[in-house]
């Protein structure tokens, strides 16, 4: 499995928001600036976060992106799933039925459900908040 730069930027862009949250708006511009990633493409991030109600957008000259809920509230898993899509190793464990005829003689089906609850273990354990304080841990000046 391998992680988009969509996923890894969304889950930067959420932990700047975190990191940054005074109770007022956080520029897309400024997020650029210490993320060296594009604006073009944390706009398009940022949207599809403000579509799923994770972050809240402010237009005007004092505008920009607020969490919508406390960091403790978004699980990592939730972030990357809504950006990458289903993180399942294989398409067969997609939904509980196990679609594929082969379901009942799969070897290697055991593999990859215990691969996929591995990946959810992580995954769904850690919030936007355990990357914040990890962040912090490091005595950077907020700089990911």
């Amino acid at each position: 499995m391998k992680i988009s730069t969509k996923g890894r930027y969304a889950l930067r862009l959420m932990l700047d928001l975190a990191l940054h949250d005074q109770g007022r708006p956080v520029r897309l511009k400024d997020v650029a600036a210490r993320q060296e990633i594009s604006v073009k493409y944390l706009e398009s991030i940022a949207s599809i976060l403000a579509k799923a109600g994770y972050v809240r957008s402010l237009r005007g000259a004092q505008g920009g992106y607020l969490l919508k809920y406390r960091a403790d509230q978004y699980k990592v898993g939730d972030i990357l799933r809504l950006t990458e899509g289903s993180m399942v190793p294989v398409d067969c464990l997609e939904t509980e039925e196990n679609h594929c005829p082969r379901s009942g003689s799969c070897t290697t089906l055991r593999l990859w459900k215990e691969l996929d609850t591995a990946v959810r273990s992580v995954i769904d354990h850690y919030t936007l908040a355990d990357l914040v304080t990890w962040e912090k841990q490091k005595g950077n000046e907020y700089i990911i």
